[in-house]
C-alpha cells in the first residue's frame, strides 16, 4: 500500500485498534493509553501520513479556513500595518492547520464577505478595522459567524483586541505638555474610524489631567489629503504654533515635508510627534518622536483568540496590548 493512500481505517487495521483510537492519538484529545498513542504516532511518522483536510473538514463540519476582512478603501500609508497584521495572523493560522481567505470590504459594500459566509467557506473571521457604524461586524453577528475584531468597539459582547491607543496618546501628549509647550495642534484622519476616536480621547485625557495648563490647543480631523495638510500647516505656522501632533505617520510625513520646504527648524521652532510609528518614518531626519506598537503580535493574538473560540473556549471580551513611547529628535 502506498503511503499517500493511507487512511485512518488502514492504520487502525494495521495496529489492531479502532479508528476512534487512531483519531484520538493524532488529535491528542480523548482518553487513550500512552503506549497506544506512542504506537500510532510512530506508525504515522514512519509512513509520512497526513490526514486529508477535506475529509477531516467534512467529519468535523469545518472548512479549516479563516476569513481575514480587510478594508477595500485602505490608503497606501496603511499598508505596513495590514502587512504586519496579516503576517501574524497567517503564521498562527498555519500552525493550527488553517488557511486564510481574504475578503475586501468597504463601509457600504461587503459582497465578498457575504459570499464567503453564504457559501460556507470560512469557520470564523477577523476584522482588521472597526468603524463607528460597522456593517461587516453587524453582518457577522446577524449570521452567527464567530469573529474577533482588531480594534475597539462599543459593542460589549464583541471579542476585540487592540493596542492601548488611548493610554499611549495620553502619555505622549502629556510628555509634550510637560516640556513646556503652550500651543499644540492635533491633526487626525477620518472620524468614522474607531482608532481616531480612541486617539482623540487620549489627547483630551492629557489636558484633563493638567487643569493648570492654560495654553491653546486645536484639533483638526478628517484630514487625509497631502494638499490639505500643507494648507493647514502653513496656517498653523502663521499662528506660531509650538507643537504639532499627528495621528498617523502619513500625516506626520506630510507635516515634515512642509517644514523642510519652508525651512522651519524642527524641533527648535516647532516640535513634531506622531501617534503611530512604522517603516514610513524610519529614515526621517530628524528622527520622529512616536508611539511603537507590536502589530505582528496583535495579529497573532487575534488569530489565537478566534481559534480558541472555534474550539469552544470562552475568549476575553476585550484585550489591550501595550506600547512604547519613543522620544526622538523632533521633540
Amino acid at each position: 500500500m502506498e503511503d499517500r493512500n493511507l487512511t485512518i481505517a488502514d492504520i487502525a487495521q494495521e495496529l489492531g485498534v479502532s479508528k476512534t483510537t487512531v483519531s484520538r492519538a493524532m488529535s491528542g484529545k480523548g482518553r487513550i493509553g500512552e503506549e497506544t498513542r506512542r504506537r500510532v504516532q510512530e506508525y504515522i511518522e514512519a509512513h509520512h501520513y497526513s490526514p486529508n483536510v477535506v475529509a477531516k473538514g467534512l467529519a468535523q463540519n469545518k472548512t479549516f479556513n479563516l476569513g481575514l476582512v480587510l478594508p477595500g478603501d485602505y490608503q497606501i500609508m496603511e499598508l505596513p500595518f495590514f502587512q504586519k497584521c496579516m503576517l501574524g495572523i497567517s503564521r498562527t493560522a498555519s500552525e493550527a492547520g488553517y488557511d486564510v481567505l481574504l475578503s475586501m470590504v468597504t463601509a457600504d459594500k461587503i459582497t465578498q464577505l457575504e459570499r464567503a459566509v453564504t457559501n460556507r467557506k470560512i469557520d470564523g473571521a477577523i476584522l482588521t478595522r472597526t468603524l463607528t457604524d460597522d456593517a461587516p461586524m453587524r453582518y457577522l453577528r446577524e449570521n452567527g459567524v464567530p469573529f474577533v475584531a482588531i480594534g475597539s468597539t462599543d459593542e460589549a459582547d464583541v471579542v476585540q483586541i487592540d493596542n492601548d491607543h488611548r493610554g499611549a496618546c495620553r502619555e505622549l501628549t502629556g510628555r509634550l505638555l510637560d516640556r513646556g509647550i503652550r500651543s499644540l495642534a492635533l491633526i487626525g484622519g477620518r472620524e468614522e474610524y474607531m482608532v481616531t476616536k480612541n486617539r482623540l480621547s487620549g489627547f483630551a485625557d492629557a489636558f484633563a489631567g493638567r487643569p493648570q495648563w492654560d495654553g491653546s490647543r486645536r484639533v483638526f480631523l478628517n484630514v487625509d489629503e497631502e494638499r490639505e495638510v500643507e494648507k493647514l500647516v502653513e496656517r498653523l505656522l502663521a499662528e506660531q504654533v509650538e507643537g504639532i501632533v499627528c495621528m498617523d505617520d502619513f500625516l506626520c510625513g506630510c507635516v515634515l515635508n512642509v517644514m523642510q520646504t519652508r525651512q522651519v527648524a524642527v524641533p527648535e521652532q516647532v516640535q513634531i510627534a506622531s501617534f503611530y510609528d512604522s517603516s514610513m518614518l524610519a529614515n526621517r531626519i530628524p528622527a520622529v518622536t512616536s508611539i511603537r506598537f507590536d502589530v505582528e503580535e496583535l495579529g497573532k493574538k487575534a488569530c489565537d483568540l478566534l481559534l480558541r473560540m472555534l474550539d469552544g473556549e470562552t475568549a476575553e471580551g476585550r484585550t489591550l496590548l501595550g506600547y512604547e513611547i519613543r522620544m526622538r529628535e523632533t521633540t
